[in-house]
């Protein structure tokens, strides 16, 4: 399983002091061309570029040179070169250019997540949306359950003398729980209407505390209906959503890559979206990132066989860190498009789970 120190930046800034402004002119245009084209880069390929006045021999030396300096590798003999993970990671720390999104497609971003709130799903619509725009799988990963916010919480009659409690999230997440109680059916509409006053807006942190130090009040001990409706939500908190969830939009997308047509590769892919203690890791990592963070190839461990990258940006709710949103996939993945998308979209996610709540008195 990868460590969260994979997750540590290359030192682009010193690797550029070593590296001629011929080479890097070279090694960009050959991972731009490798990015766009999927095809090992060859000299005469590069000859052709706006700006590179140099023959196809002078080229061919600058790309034996970066080869030996372990940025370029060749798959045979005769082809030409492509990037290493090295070389993606200088590319992506110091010579990239990000693409500056416009007010348009900042705007459809927010919108879609305003609506998506709305009808409650905003965790799979920003996934959805995240894939649609980056061309590939998208990743979005909730906080650790203690910040999530409750939005509805429900008990509904099963068999005698058991409920099944459905605890709905503001994010969109579900979690269902089955309880003991002998609550009757016509109790359950009031203790709904109790519960409906206090939960909005808190998290099951605040919950969790909010109905201990109720139950403990000596006040309570003399309303039967108010300790029975505390004693159920606290009850139905219990265990849920210990650790983090992550939601997987567009996978279809990313074994359509020419990269994964492959047999070998196809199980690798298959066997990282299985592995979601390790993508959790991951993505974990970027809560405490400012921006987007990019993990490259090998950076991730053997998932995805060492052919995926990972773009992924913290979005907050309430102001504190609350989850990641991202997307997976080759490592020639278009950075200076993707990154400021997957920004935009965790930045828009921020602004919709930050938005006004309603607060509540604890004494009601």
């Amino acid at each position: 399983m990868p460590q969260r120190t994979l997750i540590s930046r290359y030192n682009g800034a010193d690797a550029m002091t070593v590296l001629t402004h011929r080479a890097r002119q070279i090694l960009y245009a050959a991972i731009s061309e490798f990015v766009a084209t999927g095809d090992p880069v060859g000299s005469r390929t590069l000859s052709k570029k706006d700006g590179i006045d140099l023959s196809a021999a002078s080229i061919r030396n600058v790309l034996s040179d970066l080869e030996e300096m372990g940025y370029l590798q060749q798959p045979h003999t005769s082809a030409g070169r492509v990037p290493t993970d090295k070389a993606f990671r200088l590319f992506i720390d110091a010579l990239m250019q990000l693409r500056e999104l416009s007010i348009d497609e900042h705007a459809r971003i927010r919108d879609h997540l305003e609506a998506a709130e709305r009808g409650g799903n905003v965790i799979r619509e920003t996934g959805k949306l995240l894939a649609e725009l980056t061309g590939t799988a998208a990743l979005v990963m909730t906080s650790r359950a203690e910040g999530l916010t409750l939005k509805h919480l429900r008990f509904v009659p099963t068999v005698a003398g058991e409920l099944l409690a459905v605890l709905v999230m503001t994010s969109g997440v579900v979690q269902n729980r089955f309880l003991r109680s002998a609550i009757v059916e016509p109790e359950l509409a009031r203790i709904h209407n109790l519960l409906d006053d206090v939960i909005e807006g808190r998290s099951l942190a605040d919950l969790r505390d909010l109905f201990a130090r109720r139950l403990a009040s000596e006040r309570m001990q003399h309303d039967d209906l108010r300790r029975h409706a505390f004693e159920l939500g606290e009850a139905a908190l219990q265990g849920v959503g210990s650790g983090s969830d992550v939601v997987i939009e567009g996978q279809s997308r990313l074994y359509e890559k020419p990269e994964f047509a492959g047999g070998e590769a196809m199980k690798s892919l298959a066997a990282l979206f299985e592995d979601r203690d390790s993508l959790v890791l991951l993505l974990d990592a970027t809560l405490d990132a400012k921006g987007a963070t990019v993990v490259v190839g090998r950076e991730a461990g053997s998932l995805g066989g060492g052919q995926v990258a990972i773009v992924g940006a913290a979005y907050t709710e309430r102001g504190q860190p609350a989850g990641t949103v991202g997307v997976i996939g080759p490592t020639r993945m278009d950075y200076p498009k993707v990154v400021p998308l997957v920004t935009a979209t965790a930045n828009a996610m921020s602004a919709v789970r930050d938005g006004p709540s309603r607060h509540h008195d604890d004494d009601r």
